[in-house]
């Protein structure tokens, strides 16, 4: 299927922003703008770091591709101004933003559905860091519930450095949140579309150098290995998809996503890490590589995604006089 400017209007395509994971939001969004362009879209780039709000207003986009990641971008903030402007995006509506973009939220949801997910402690100023580690054991995950991209995460493999974790991921939020740490094979499942017509893609399976899948391994590397689709049996392939799908419906996901899942070694059980709801779409990243694996090249996922763009929130109800 060919589209032309025609179907979309003036698109803009939402890029930078002022999170610490705007340089690969940048990567993003060259990609996407590239590929809209090559398909003969009227794409236009936007950083609202350096615009405001006001001139997004003014540029009289007829949709958003937001390729922005983390704050201000990812989480709900910005998708509420768009609703206010009357501006159709793609990804996810306001609350499934916010919620996705707070790990500690998304598990207590995840939690509630009866979806497996890594046991955790919210940590604050007030905690028992030994109760935790009683609680926990070692090693254990410490990382910022609202960042992305690995920023801010320490595996705590002594009990001495919890604090030193603490302390390092305090320093990005309020609360940080402590997990479990799964031994075994680390994968994300990428889903397009919303409600009973989310599909997941093939699995990727991530082999990063010695397990560290960390900020440089992930954009700036060619040192981690991706497998796609995973080799796995067939039934366990099976459950991860739909537990990854089912996990991307119960925060109230759309458009797209992709949701990052851990399989324990013991017992080749899966465990629900997080998700993202405006993931990565630079060279390294996971969603265009499954898309890939069904035969969806880049420009083609922009197109699908792009078209699933709209507002979210009911028409509101006119006031009486």
């Amino acid at each position: 299927m060919t589209d032309t400017m025609e179907n979309f209007g003036k698109v803009g395509v939402l890029m930078g922003g002022r999170s610490a994971e705007r340089e690969v939001s940048i990567m993003s969004g060259t990609g996407v703008l590239a590929a809209l362009r090559s398909r003969g879209i009227d794409a236009h780039a936007f950083d609202p770091a350096l615009r405001s709000l006001a001139e997004l207003a003014d540029e009289k986009f007829d949709r958003v591709f937001i390729a922005l990641h983390g704050r201000f971008g990812e989480d709900g903030s910005l998708q509420g101004a768009l609703e206010q402007l009357g501006i159709p995006y793609t990804g996810s509506g306001v609350m499934a933003s916010a919620v996705g973009m707070d790990k500690i939220t998304t598990k207590l949801i995840w939690l509630m559905h009866g979806l497996p997910t890594p046991k955790y402690a919210t940590l604050t100023p007030d905690s028992d860091l030994e109760q935790v580690l009683a609680d926990l054991g070692l090693p254990l995950i410490v990382k910022p519930p609202l960042e992305g991209s690995t920023i801010g995460i320490t595996k705590v493999e002594q009990a001495g450095a919890l604090q030193a974790a603490y302390d390092l991921a305090h320093g990005f939020d309020e609360a940080v949140l402590a997990e479990q740490f799964i031994t075994g094979r680390e994968f994300t499942v990428a889903v397009l579309g919303r409600g009973k017509s989310a599909r997941a893609l093939p699995i990727v399976e991530i082999v990063a150098p010695a397990g560290n899948y960390d900020y440089q391994n992930k954009y700036f590397t060619d040192d981690t290995k991706y497998f796609c689709p995973a080799v796995l049996d067939d039934a366990l392939a099976a459950e991860m998809a739909h537990i990854a799908v089912d996990a991307y419906n119960a925060l109230g996901c759309e458009g797209w996503g992709r949701v990052d899942v851990l399989v324990r070694a013991a017992d080749n059980r899966p465990f629900l890490l997080e998700v993202n709801t405006s993931p990565g779409m630079t060279g390294h990243s996971l969603v265009p590589m499954a898309a890939r694996a069904v035969g969806i090249d880049y420009p083609d996922l922009c197109i699908e995604i792009l078209r699933s763009a709209r507002l979210k929130m009911s028409k509101p109800v006119k006031a009486q006089a």
